[in-house]
This record gives C-alpha cells, structure tokens and sequence, in this order.
C-alpha cells in the first residue's frame, strides 16, 4: 500500500497492469477479494479515488474527471498502458479515460456498468436530505437477498464517505451518457454483470457489449457488487479474458 500525489492506492501481483476504479462513495477495499485470485496473472492497482477512503479532497464533480486521476496514475506509477477496470461509477470512468486517451488502454473489464448512469431524482434529493435514509434504501438496492448480509458493511461503509462527496458521485453518475461516442473504441472488453442486478440490470450490460463489440458474463443470483458478492466467480471471468488479451 502506497500514497502518490495525494492518491492512496493498494497494490499486489505481477504480469498486465490492471487499475481497478471503484464506484460511488466506495473505496480500494472493494476490490479485496479479487487480489489473491488474479495476482498471479496481473498487477492490481487499486486506488482510493480522490475524497474516498485514504485519499485527499477533494471528490470530483464529473466522471471525465475521475478519468484524468486515473490517467494520472498511470503517468504517476510511470504505466505506458493498462487494463482498465471499473465498478459502476468507475466503469464510466474508465470508459471516459479510453475515450480520452485509448493509446493508454489495453483492454477495459467493466463490472455493474452501463453505457449511461441514470440516478433517480428522489435518491439526490434525499442524499441532500437525509443521507442516512438514502443510504439504507441505496443498499436495499445494490444488494439482493442472497447477499443483504453485506448491507450493514456497506451501510456503514458508506456513512463513512462524506455525504456532499457520496451525492456528487450520484450527481456526477447522472450527467453521464457515452453512448453516442463508445463506438470509437477498439480496445478489447469485458463486461461483467449480475443478473439480480437492480441498479445497472442485464438490459444496460448488453446494451454495452454491444457498443464496445466486447465479451459478457452474466452471474447467476448477484446483484450490482460482483466483486463482494461472487469473488470467486468474478475473478474466474476476469483471469479468463485477461489471459486471453
């Protein structure tokens, strides 16, 4: 684990570089269970975006730019090119920073993620409101059944982030809509997607393959947090496309 310009970042493994982005109020700690499986077939960077976790403030206000920090990673980490990887809020990110600069990015595996990010009015308006109340009915949403034993870690999780950092990450997540500009992308694609997914459902990921001509891995049962919900088998489709570039 190490801190460059400001932005904390967990590390582990050797081979393809792979920056791993997390979503919306969240932090590096979501991608901990994906170290031990892919860290014989990548190197994992996964940083703690700027006002999240041990990162500095402050948040961003857009998603392009949460791109530029990643772009400036890889300058910072002295990276030509990397495999991009997103969760929801950091899948747009990592899709804004190929846009940006695709030269930078070999491949993208974009998890709960959507060619647009649509947020209802009523859960900005209550993230303003009472933050506490948006946050339990934000993770009624993100988890399914099978997995509201994750609730209450994400719960807190969540009440740990700033509340004007966590509703600019919705607000930024609701301005965004790439569709008009993914078909420029050549890069190789993975997306991975829940089918119990509420918050960005099968419907939206199929929608992105086919704008990115990229592979899909529906999970059976899993909601919008692929990588805590089914570690196991998240890992095994990520290793699979990875060692597949």
């Amino acid at each position: 684990m190490a801190t460059i310009d400001g932005i904390f970042y967990a590390q582990r493994g050797q081979g393809t570089p792979l920056i791993c982005l997390h979503g919306a109020g969240g932090t590096h700690r979501h991608w901990g269970e994906l170290f031990a499986p892919l860290s014989a077939t990548a190197r994992l960077i996964a940083p703690d975006l700027p006002g999240h976790g041990r990162s500095v403030p402050p948040g961003r206000a857009t998603i392009a730019d949460y791109a530029a920090v990643a772009l400036h990673l890889l300058d910072a980490l002295e990276l030509e090119r990397a495999v991009l990887a997103g969760h929801s809020m950091g899948a747009a990110a990592a899709l804004e920073a190929a846009l940006a600069a695709p030269e930078r990015v070999r491949g993208l595996a974009l998890i709960g993620a959507s060619a647009r990010l649509r947020v209802a009015p009523e859960l900005l308006q209550a993230l303003a409101a009472d933050p506490d109340a948006a946050i339990e009915r934000l993770v009624q949403w993100i988890y399914p059944e099978p997995a509201a034993h994750l609730r209450a870690a994400a719960a807190a999780e969540f009440r740990q982030c700033d509340p004007a950092v966590l509703r600019g990450d919705f607000a930024a997540c609701d301005g965004w809509d790439a569709r008009a500009r993914l078909g420029s992308l050549r890069c190789p694609a993975l997306v991975i997607c829940g089918e119990a997914d509420r918050m960005t459902p099968p419907k939206l990921a199929r929608e992105l393959q086919a704008l990115l001509d990229g592979e899909l891995a529906l999970l059976p049962g899993v909601g919008h947090m692929p990588m805590l919900e089914a570690p196991a088998a998240t890992a095994t489709a990520l290793r699979a496309w990875l060692e597949g570039l």
